[in-house]
């Protein structure tokens, strides 16, 4: 597979350079419904994923005041069902770093990984931290949390009585969940009050336009964080050398295929235009393609991407539920999952972008 894999990635960055070594704005001469199409986003995808996600990081701050107040191992049970909930929901939406979501960093905030057990430990004896600094992303979000319920020691008695005994980490649990929930809010807060018109209204064809970044946005998640965060760097595809402690919920540590699966679901869905709640599909980027690919400009993409989505989904669900686990004893399966998504980030960025006269305007230093 390493030959394949390399030929992928060699095609997939003279391709890249072939098609974006120009420097002048694109302009897009379609007259494709670009609004209906941020309609449809903003309505049916983003802002009902946001509100969903929000619901759920109120029920992991509710747990933790309940776990907080007993130490018990049923709120601990209880704790852990709502932080993968919650985990589960931030799926949806993680690839939305548009607006508020990018002007506060929100990726960063939220799903660093791995976490730092260390720098967790040293803020809690302390007591002196500031979630809002850079420098302590990745001692906050989702893998800190996991770190705290589920790494803390060998068995449930164990990290219930960590708590129990030792009230400042139950004090920076709080801060935690109360950092997520904050984070969200704030998102959502924007786009209900004027950034869903704003974002609406941009609805040109130039570098700054709503469908031109969110699009950037979009491929930056799936090559970046889904293709090479979930998969390509724990598998070693860029070190050369398996990293299984750099998966996903690496304490929880059989969570990692549902989170990875869950994204890649949430990618192919927003492609196709499928409503957050499922009940029905608007204008997106399949409807783009095909506009384009009607009008004599684009080859038939919209099943090829689709097709490449589907086998990815299929290699994913071969994986051991520990991606850890898959690395140290089988690697060669996540390797070949790499390898069905690192084809649709040449569809995708390559080809799509073309169709739609969209200008790469992001570098993934990863060593692809």
């Amino acid at each position: 597979m390493k030959p394949l894999r390399l030929g992928t990635i060699l095609l997939s960055a003279l391709l890249f350079w072939a098609c974006s070594g120009d420097d002048e704005p694109q302009i897009n001469s379609d007259n494709f419904d670009r609004g209906a199409m941020l309609i449809n986003w903003a309505d049916n995808i983003i802002i009902p994923g946001y509100k969903a996600y929000t619901v759920s990081l109120k029920a992991l701050n509710e747990a933790t005041v309940a776990f907080n107040e007993t130490s018990s191992v049923d709120d601990l049970v209880t704790l852990r069902s709502a932080w993968l909930e919650a985990y589960i929901s931030w799926q949806m939406v993680s690839m939305f770093e548009i607006g508020k979501a990018e002007a506060i960093t929100l990726r960063d905030f939220t799903n660093i990984y791995p976490t730092n057990a260390e720098t967790i430990e040293s803020n809690i004896l302390t007591g002196d931290y500031n979630l809002e600094l850079p420098s302590s992303r990745v001692a906050q979000g989702f893998p800190a949390i996991d770190y705290l319920i589920n790494g803390l020691a060998s068995d449930d008695a164990l990290i219930a009585d960590k708590f129990s005994q030792n009230p400042q980490y139950g004090t920076y649990l709080s801060a935690l969940t109360s950092r997520l929930n904050t984070l969200a809010e704030t998102v959502l807060e924007d786009w209900s009050n004027g950034y869903r018109e704003t974002f609406i209204a941009n609805d040109g064809s130039s570098a700054t336009s709503s469908v031109n970044k969110l699009i950037n946005d979009y491929m930056l998640y799936y090559e970046k964080f889904l293709r090479a965060g979930k998969v390509g760097i724990p598998a070693g595809v860029f070190s050369n050398t398996p990293l299984s402690d750099n998966v996903e919920a690496y304490h929880k540590n059989d969570v990692s295929k549902v989170l990875l699966i869950t994204a890649l679901d949430a990618v192919r869905a927003f492609f196709n235009g499928d409503f957050f709640d499922g009940s029905s599909s608007g204008q997106s980027l399949d409807d783009y393609l095909n506009f384009v690919h009607e009008n004599g400009s684009s080859e038939d993409l919209v099943k090829l991407i689709n097709n490449q989505f589907d086998l990815a989904l299929s290699k994913a669900s071969t994986l051991s539920n520990s991606f850890s686990q898959q690395i140290e004893s089988n690697n060669q399966e996540m390797l070949s999952t790499y390898d069905a998504l690192q084809t649709n980030v040449v569809l995708m960025k390559v080809d799509m972008f073309q169709a739609l006269n969209i200008k790469v305007d992001f570098v993934d230093a990863d060593g692809d």
